[in-house]
């Protein structure tokens, strides 16, 4: 009998069809067997090594302490690399170690020392979190961590804090807040001699930690002001005797306390001004504050201070009172950790010793899914838009990943990564648009260039995403065309340890023509921020509530954009810095702010396509408002605010009239404004 090519060509794709491996591991394997279910292998990396496009890898009970790197993806969507969980069965990867030997020091501090060749060729205690738009905020912050029983302790900036007697706390942890604090427009000493000016407070010498904004009242004023940061005014004449200090703030949140002091942030006390609540960042009011006596020309410090926390609020936020630090030498790495009333050598204490769980080293390993999982524990490094994305979890610049039923928890800074490739300008960008677009140009000239052919495309769904310090699930470029849905995200950058520009719940630049949808976020510094390129983007019936700053954040978009049918219940429910946006048939519970950005040029594109059409700048306005219902007890606005629209950078308001003052005018229909507030614990 003869047969045709076609024939022949149908069988043998059949035949690999049918032939598809399923590859087993289990707890009591061996890397020497052969894979099947009577004889699994030992080791995930083991089956990622053997498996080829169209193959399974079934995990069975148990805990795996390895870096899953695999080394190849699949061919199409119906031939990919499946790495799953047995039917039924609890399977974590942790990328941590357990660690015994601990001997103790004094008091609750124990200490224990392993040498370097424990890590292999990465020492989490030795690598530095640092990167673009990263902020310290005066420590210095490691990507280990040491766990007991499953939660971690914090990093102490060094051994002395750990090794603090009875029960005392730094002042960073103890005072530490999870909100910014105020703002202040300027200070004024009050000498009580005619002709003396108020001293701009944008107009300072030295600065750590604060930003300049436009402020209400004229000029500037200095604001996103965390416990720690402070600010210095050179030469300030205080006449004859100056026993008062007169400060102009405005604070949204609780406020906070101004530590005058001489010279210094640590500077000799002059005395404090408390700063309560004025109700909106640019409702000004002038406090006057009692100082020591002081005459002629001298620095003034005014050291910003949170006031000090209830018993509880650690506990939380998470943020366990109790410390760890490391010093990494040539030969060993020394651990010191707090355990309170606890022999940690008979509990479960675990260190991190992998920068991540899942990821590949090389990109374009495309179509793997990952299912079922439980995955924690990663060192994993900052992840800015302009470096490579190193998650807990990801994806590497890539195609057709389904991550979907993981819960994914403690990782250092990311969860999953839908992110950039690496190149040597990764970190280079100095904080700047300009640095970005260069980031983008290089995207596309990359030997996997930026298209819609060659990445992006994910799912992204059920997944329950907890404790990280940066980003639940974060993405530059890589998550265009994706779809992210049914997941919880929860208790993201709540520790509030270090700050920057990239935390959220999921921070996305460049969400062209992505889906996010059925999410519920909540207990996250931000919900969702879209960044950049948010263009053909859905964000539809997502649940958002209790987060700290703001639920949704659009920035430097230029549209078209679609926000529907959403629930937005925490205190701001909405930042706008972008245009063409349509939002239909949600509910705002909070208040909702908007500005321009006349000052950063950001890319649009073509529809659903990747390619640079050009760039433009955020006037604001130009966005659609139908159906929605708004809520909330909001002031009116003074005859002055009326009259200021135009000339304000930034307005926040419960319903649309933040927006009269904008160059472009909104599009509205059929929405529905109530003054009252939704309790989100009745919803």
């Amino acid at each position: 009998m003869k047969y045709t090519m076609i024939q022949v060509a149908g069988a043998v794709a059949l035949a690999a069809t049918a032939y598809a491996a399923e590859w087993h591991v289990a707890t009591d394997g061996r890397d020497t067997n052969s894979g099947t279910r009577i004889a699994p292998l030992l080791t995930i990396q083991r089956a990622a090594d053997l498996a080829q496009p169209g193959d399974t890898i079934t995990v069975h009970e148990g805990v795996y302490r390895e870096r899953v790197n695999p080394p190849r993806g699949g061919q199409s969507d119906a031939k990919r690399i499946v790495y799953q969980a047995a039917p039924g069965a609890t399977v974590m990867i942790k990328g941590s170690e357990i660690v015994k030997g601990w001997v103790k020091q004094q008091d609750d501090v124990w200490k224990v020392t392993l040498p370097n060749s424990f890590f292999g060729g990465f020492n989490p205690y030795a690598d530095l979190i640092k990167g673009d738009w990263f902020d310290p905020r005066g420590r210095t912050h490691h990507t280990g961590a040491v766990y007991l029983d499953g939660d971690w302790l914090t990093e102490a900036a060094s051994l002395e804090e750990v090794l603090m007697p009875g029960g005392a706390k730094p002042a960073w942890l103890t005072g530490s807040s999870q909100q910014f604090l105020l703002n202040v427009a300027w200070l004024r000493p009050a000498t009580g001699e005619s002709g003396t000016g108020k001293i701009p407070a944008a107009g300072f010498a030295a600065q750590h930690g604060v930003q300049t904004a436009d402020c209400s009242e004229g000029g500037q004023c200095i604001g996103w002001i965390e416990h720690g940061d402070w600010a210095r005014y050179d030469g300030v004449d205080m006449g004859a005797r100056t026993e008062k200090l007169e400060i102009r703030a405005a604070s949204e949140t609780a406020g906070g306390l101004i530590e005058i002091r001489l010279g210094a942030p640590d500077g000799e006390l002059l005395g404090t001004c408390e700063v309560g609540t004025t109700g909106n960042w640019q409702k000004w009011r002038s406090y006057l504050a009692r100082i020591k006596p002081v005459d002629g020309k001298v620095n003034i410090c005014l050291a910003f201070r949170a006031r000090k926390p209830a018993a509880d609020s650690l506990q939380a936020r998470g943020l366990n009172p109790r410390l760890w630090f490391a010093t990494v030498d040539e030969t060993n790495t020394t651990i010191w950790a707090q355990f309170a009333g606890v022999d940690p050598n008979r509990r479960l204490v675990e260190i991190n010793v992998r920068q991540s769980v899942f990821y590949p080293d090389q990109p374009g390993r495309n179509f793997i899914t990952v299912r079922g999982f439980t995955l924690r524990h990663a060192a994993t490094p900052w992840a800015p838009p302009t470096a490579e994305q190193i998650g807990l979890l990801g994806t590497h610049w890539s195609k057709g990943w389904v991550i979907e039923n993981n819960v994914i928890s403690h990782s250092v800074c990311t969860g999953i990564t839908l992110g950039k490739h690496g190149d040597q300008y990764d970190n280079t960008s100095a904080n700047t648009a300009e640095g970005y677009v260069k980031t983008i140009e290089r995207a596309h000239a990359f030997p996997i260039p930026w298209t819609k052919e060659n990445i992006g495309h994910h799912v992204v769904r059920n997944n329950r995403i907890s404790h990280c310090e940066q980003a639940g699930l974060v993405g530059s470029m890589g998550a265009a065309f994706s779809t992210i849905e049914g997941n919880v995200i929860h208790d993201i950058h709540m520790r509030h340890l270090f700050s920057g520009a990239e935390m959220a719940g999921i921070k996305i630049h460049a969400a062209i023509d992505s889906t996010i949808q059925e999410n519920h976020i909540y207990r996250c510094n931000m919900g969702l921020w879209l960044d950049w390129m948010a263009q053909g983007t859905r964000v539809s019936r997502n649940l958002f509530h209790d987060n700290v700053s703001q639920d949704l954040f659009v920035e430097v978009n230029h549209g078209p954009f679609v926000v529907d049918n959403n629930l937005f219940l925490s205190p701001v429910s909405l930042l706008d810095m972008s245009q063409g946006g349509a939002y239909v048939h949600n509910l705002f519970g909070g208040k909702l702010t908007n500005r321009p950005e006349p000052g950063r040029e950001t890319p649009y594109h073509p529809a659903r396509s990747t390619t640079v059409a050009g760039l433009a700048t955020t006037t604001g306005g130009d966005n659609r408002f139908f159906n929605n219902l708004f809520v909330g007890d909001g002031q009116p606005l003074t005859t002055e605010q009326k009259g200021n629209l135009a000339e304000l950078r930034w307005i926040s308001s419960h319903g649309l009239w933040g927006y009269d003052g904008r160059k472009f005018p909104l599009h509205t229909g059929g929405n529905v404004y109530g003054s009252f507030r939704i309790n989100c614990n009745t919803v």
